[in-house]
């Protein structure tokens, strides 16, 4: 089975650099507590890593 990643966004992208900002929303999200759901692919690991201080990532199995 292919594994999955919930990312939550935890704080605030209030004061952060504009290309934080953009990473965020690319990964689809745009409130604090938010949570999405993503297939674990290198490109998605990139933007975690990115911002990693502001989300919190648990694994899945789907």
């Amino acid at each position: 089975m292919a594994k999955k990643l919930e990312i939550t966004l935890t704080r605030s992208v209030i004061g952060r650099l504009p290309s934080q900002r953009v990473t965020v929303r690319t990964l689809g999200l745009t409130k604090t507590n938010q949570t999405v759901v993503h297939e674990d692919n290198p490109s998605i690991r990139g933007m975690i890593n990115k911002v990693a201080h502001l989300v919190k990532v648990n694994e899945i199995d789907a």
